[in-house]
């Protein structure tokens, strides 16, 4: 008798992405080398279904909560926190193209291969020029995670009304891989095996229902709605994506932590004296680890309460939406702060770049630099609303 295939759950998947752990430590000298992740690691996760957690099923997806796919990217970034910011990346997409019109999730999986994967970059860079059925769109975009990995692209670009007046409409643009060109500009400090580099389209086609307005995402009104019916699709793209981008930092400073012990406790210095008898670094592994487990804390409870709402019909208050905004976007410094305190605790053996700790240091100063990870923005913004003053932000 034929076994019944295993039922995937979030505990499976998790544990799934807890096994590659240690695969991915293995691996991630070779992603800073390569300056991108392995084939191996995509064809793991693949294999894993780890993309296939916020994706719709009609695509083979299983549509969980996106509380699953950050614990999977946090739980991946304590191996290499590169493959989890572009699992967090390209995963969130097989979300995100719910949004758009179906004909354009049929275009990328209508072909039968759900295994494609799709990239962006959202810097509103494109050229737009509207023509019959569609746009003419071309331009030169930045940080393009994984796209070695991927057929598809998300594009930034902004539509300006035709009489010149009022402000300019932003959307995304979905493309083929026919349709670009990769240039290879991906030299940094951290994140080294994103592969984050430039896009270049030079002129192209692209249809109306390939596009997504940045105010349906805000207003919830998205085309995929009548045929992409789980709630999940009802959460606000600002909400999902800011979390995308922040997540592998949380699961970077336990791979952080995670060296640090290892080492700590051995370590005897060369004057004479044990790190695991000295006050600084008991406190910067124990400050690290409560960091860690509040931001996990609030992560969840954040999309708990979004969820709960969205499921009783209940609208979503525009001041929690800020709040929660302006709570993603701090998590990357402070895990950056506790990085540093973890540094500073290693004395000279710190400074060597074969340290364990040193790529998880870098890593997470580099995710600082996403324009999501900017909290004094964002928390002007929502300190201003409280203040009485108008939002200027519809990313949430």
């Amino acid at each position: 008798m034929q076994a019944k295939p295993q039922t995937v759950t979030p505990e499976i998947l998790v544990q799934r992405a807890r096994d590659l752990v240690p695969v991915l430590a293995e691996r991630a000298a070779k992603a800073e080398a390569d300056r991108c992740v392995p084939k191996e690691t995509i064809a793991d996760m693949q294999a894993a279904g780890l993309f296939d957690v916020l994706k719709p099923k009609m695509y083979g997806g299983y549509e969980m909560d996106p509380q699953v796919f950050y614990d999977v990217c946090t739980t991946l970034a304590e191996g290499c926190m590169s493959t989890a910011w572009i699992y967090g990346v390209i995963g969130v997409h097989n979300w995100q193209i719910a949004l758009f019109d179906p004909r354009a999730a049929a275009d990328v999986w209508g072909g039968g291969d759900h295994s494609v994967l799709i990239a962006s970059t959202y810097m509103p860079k494109g050229q737009v020029k509207r023509v019959e059925g569609g746009f003419q769109f071309s331009g030169r975009w930045g940080f393009s995670s994984g796209i070695d990995h991927c057929q598809w692209v998300f594009l930034g670009g902004l539509i300006f009304p035709e009489d010149g007046k009022g402000a300019p409409e932003y959307r995304t643009f979905l493309l083929p891989r026919s349709d670009f060109e990769v240039i290879d500009t991906w030299h940094t400090m951290g994140l080294k095996g994103t592969g984050s580099k430039d896009i270049v389209v030079k002129g192209c086609f692209v249809p109306e229902y390939r596009t997504h307005k940045a105010s349906d995402g805000f207003m919830g009104t998205n085309p995929g709605g009548e045929t992409f019916t789980s709630t999940l699709y009802d959460l606000p793209f600002g909400q999902i994506f800011v979390r995308a981008v922040s997540s592998a930092a949380i699961g970077g400073l336990q791979g952080a932590v995670n060296s640090f012990v290892d080492w700590g406790k051995a370590w005897t210095g060369n004057m004479g004296s044990k790190t695991a008898e000295q006050g600084p670094a008991q406190l910067a592994v124990a400050d690290a680890m409560l960091a860690v487990d509040e931001m996990k804390l609030i992560l969840r409870r954040n999309f708990d309460v979004l969820l709960t709402k969205i499921r009783n019909g209940e609208p979503l208050d525009l001041n929690e939406r800020l709040h929660y905004r302006y709570q993603a976007a701090q998590v990357v410094e402070r895990c950056a702060r506790h990085a540093y305190q973890l540094f500073s605790a290693c004395g000279g053996r710190g400074i060597f770049s074969d340290f364990p700790l040193v790529r998880f240091f870098l890593d997470i100063h580099a995710a600082r630099a996403h324009y999501a990870n900017n909290p004094d923005i964002f928390g002007r913004n929502y300190g201003g609303v409280l203040l009485g003053r108008d939002n200027t932000d519809f990313f949430l």
